[in-house]
């Protein structure tokens, strides 16, 4: 997926800083891996400070809107919409906000699975779960962040396509 030459390197830092979303909504699950590894939180301290202080503040608490809408809508409507904006972080910038829609999908998913089982899911379940939640999230960002500094486009299936798809209206 390559529709441009080499990007130069602010566009590239540019391009990076869109996956601190995802990463950051992210991190809240994988709260059970800190606890039984305790040094595994510390690279981390930056997200959860990140989601803790600007994503999950409520700027209208009457609607339960947070500073997560916000960032998400102006990265939309600033960003990945103006033809102005070169391909390449326009590209990143809506995977990124993919990226956030499908963890938005897997953590109703979670609730609702919560919901439906007695009381909760067992332990060994629900923990699963948020692990598997949390290593895919950091994962599937590193490797967009990796691929987007050496200045290529990630080419995650499903993501990648309709991020193109949307930077081509």
């Amino acid at each position: 997926m390559n529709w441009q030459q080499s990007s130069p390197p602010l566009h590239r830092f540019y391009s990076c800083l869109p996956y601190l979303l995802p990463m950051s909504a992210g991190v809240i699950y994988g709260a059970v891996l800190f606890q039984q590894f305790p040094l595994l939180v510390f690279p981390f301290i930056p997200l959860i400070w990140l989601y803790s202080n600007v994503l999950a503040f409520p700027l209208v608490p009457v609607l339960g809107l947070t500073g997560e809408f916000f960032l998400f809508m102006g990265l939309y409507f600033l960003v990945v919409r103006d033809a102005r904006v070169p391909h390449f972080v326009r590209f990143n910038t809506m995977q990124a906000l993919l990226m956030q829609i499908v963890l938005f999908i897997a953590q109703l998913f979670f609730q609702v699975l919560e919901q439906l089982s007695s009381n909760s899911l067992p332990s060994i379940i629900s923990s699963t779960i948020a692990n598997t939640i949390f290593i895919a999230t950091i994962l599937l960002a590193g490797y967009a962040i990796y691929q987007t500094i050496k200045g290529e486009y990630s080419d995650i299936p499903t993501l990648s396509q309709a991020a193109s798809f949307q930077c081509e209206l």
